[in-house]
């Protein structure tokens, strides 16, 4: 089996995730959309810098956090360190070739698994999800959150290491030869469709630029209404949410 290749030092990564960290009511929005699904004992799946953990901590949901780079489950345990609901900080490779050996004592321990915008960066997308299957209970839930529609695969997709985006279709695929019982997909974040061309396709951009975030930020609410309006039949990112 092909062992997954990533970056240690993650720049580009890094930029984003720091970019992306000051727009609160965007975040928020993430946050809102996906709680409501997630319960028990729930484990986030590339937690990064702690973007949206933080309001699951905030929300005293009994969680474990964890990421591939040792340097953000350090980060993590520092920043989250006096939070009383953090289980613990985990460091894992969804793609470890030994996986069920290498993580034995994580076996069906987790109600809920959600990872956003981390399956993309994964070559083997259906291993990442068996293994998810693995750490999930028996009618646990799994949550994933990806970019979506190939054709606005761009300068940003290239620079963060994704290899593919995704519609509800072919997610939805990915899910069901995991035996995963699909129980909600949607897209999310309509607008965020204009200025990922904008930026990524015209003016071919390698990171997302600070004030277009800001501004985009500010107008969150609007968007949010937007993406009711249009029934969230499309967006710039896919959600799927499915039980073991």
């Amino acid at each position: 089996m092909k062992e997954f290749q990533f970056k240690e030092e993650d720049k580009e990564g890094l930029n984003t995730l720091e970019t992306i960290s000051k727009a609160e009511k965007f975040n928020r929005w993430m946050f809102d959309t996906i709680y409501p699904y997630c319960r028990g004992k729930i484990l986030e799946i590339g937690s990064g810098i702690g973007n949206i953990s933080q309001f699951f901590i905030e929300a005293n949901a009994s969680i474990s956090l964890s990421d591939i780079r040792e340097n953000y489950c350090n980060q993590l345990k520092e920043r989250f360190s006096d939070s009383p609901t953090l289980d613990e900080v985990l460091l894992i490779d969804l793609t470890n070739p030994d996986f069920e050996n290498r993580y034995q004592e994580y076996k069906s321990s987790f109600d809920t698994v959600f990872a956003l915008n981390v399956v993309e960066h994964i070559e083997d997308d259906a291993l990442a999800l068996k293994n998810c299957h693995f750490l999930l209970n028996d009618g646990g839930t799994l949550l994933i959150l990806v970019p979506a529609y190939q054709n606005l695969y761009c300068s940003f997709d290239r620079e963060l290491g994704h290899f593919r985006r995704y519609t509800k279709k072919t997610l939805g695929k990915v899910f069901k030869i995991n035996n995963f019982h699909i129980k909600h997909s949607r897209y999310f974040n309509l607008m965020g469709i204009l200025g990922w061309i904008f930026s990524g396709k015209i003016l071919r951009k390698k990171t997302i630029p600070e004030g277009q975030m800001g501004l985009y930020n500010k107008l969150v609410p609007v968007f949010k209404i937007i993406d009711k309006m249009f029934l969230q039949a499309f967006g710039l990112s896919v959600i799927i949410v499915g039980n073991k």
